[in-house]
């Protein structure tokens, strides 16, 4: 999907916010998340259930793998949309459930990995694996629930729905390698941002609100705008999350502001600055951050990105993509799954954590 069509009017300024934090007060608490999804809360009940079955394991220390990161579930955002979507267009089935908790099993597989890879020690305000057990054992349990989840393809047993899955899980591959390597390339532009984040977070969106209407037997054109609106609140929900190495609460998100500078993750608050602030202190500021830098240096940028709107633009970003997702699919309006499937785009692009 192009993200591209407004970025000329954001640069202009129009639908601009005050750098000086009234966007936080847009945003939703996760608690928030709670009643949004009380439309589908049987649905999450059979979820979890499946959940916790799946999670098991096959041997003690599988198991205690399993339960730690089942205290933690996040904000499965992705199986909320696929069961409000779904009900949404009236095409949930017996085997939606399944197909929720195979692309739920893919996206906490990708998220041990890439604790490995950021030498991440925290994650939801509780240990990552590898912080509480050893890279080598984050890796392969990673492997673990990728088998579970392709186990579970499988036994659905729709060629259209595993080759759907199977190219979001490759595409998120590409998006994690293509970040590694522009990691510290502050000339990286905001279409290739966006490129690497569409592979990244947007695929396995995109994946989730295909699930109905490929299960539901559903047309060809309700299918593609689906996915669109999949990827585009996909790529808002990345852009958020992005924001909040710059206004994060460590209480809140369970890590400290600034990490994504410090270890050269060049993302769209940055690179709007950098090249549409004041040239002479985006001088300044890249050759600080070339060189590296710690808490005190990532103060400079901070107060550099703020002052060049970065931060105000990437919010206006992440909400003008994902109102471009949500054209394609209101023709499903008129529903209470759709009230709470509005709402939860919403909550993407402002959550505070």
């Amino acid at each position: 999907m192009n993200f591209e069509t407004a970025e000329v009017n954001l640069r202009n300024g129009s639908n601009s916010g005050s750098s000086d934090g009234s966007q936080s007060e847009k945003r939703l608490d996760s608690s928030e998340l709670v009643r949004l999804i009380e439309p589908v809360k049987a649905d999450f009940t059979v979820f979890d259930d499946k959940m916790a079955e799946f999670m098991k394991g096959d041997s003690p220390l599988i198991s205690s793998i399993a339960q730690h990161l089942l205290k933690s579930k996040g904000k499965r955002i992705r199986p909320a949309l696929l069961f409000l979507l779904t009900r949404a267009a009236g095409a949930c089935n017996k085997h939606t459930v399944d197909a929720s908790l195979a692309i739920e099993l893919i996206h906490a597989a990708t998220l041990l990995h890439d604790d490995v890879v950021d030498e991440s020690y925290m994650r939801r305000n509780q240990e990552t694996v590898n912080a509480k057990w050893t890279n080598l054992i984050s890796v392969l349990m990673g492997d673990y629930l990728f088998a579970k989840a392709f186990k579970i393809m499988s036994s659905i047993g729709s060629l259209q729905l595993m080759n759907a899955i199977s190219r979001a899980t490759e595409q998120v591959s590409v998006g994690e390698l293509r970040q590694i390597e522009e990691t510290r390339n502050y000339d990286v532009s905001e279409r290739e941002y966006l490129g690497i984040i569409g592979d990244k977070t947007a695929s396995l969106f995109d994946v989730a609100c295909q699930v109905g209407p490929i299960l539901g037997g559903l047309d060809e054109e309700t299918r593609i705008k689906c996915s669109q609106f999949g990827s585009a609140l996909g790529a808002s929900f990345q852009i958020a999350d992005d924001l909040l190495d710059f206004v994060g609460d460590a209480r809140v998100t369970g890590k400290e502001p600034g990490n994504d500078v410090m270890t050269g993750k060049v993302t769209l608050p940055l690179i709007y600055s950098l090249q549409h602030g004041d040239s002479a202190k985006a001088e300044k500021v890249k050759k600080l951050l070339t060189e590296g830098v710690n808490q005190e240096g990532f103060q400079q940028v901070l107060e550099f990105v703020r002052v060049s709107g970065g931060i105000d633009y990437a919010y206006n970003r992440a909400e003008q993509i994902c109102e471009e997702g949500f054209a394609g699919v209101k023709f499903l309006d008129g529903s209470e799954y759709f009230e709470s499937l509005t709402e939860i785009a919403h909550f993407a692009t402002r959550r505070a954590g």
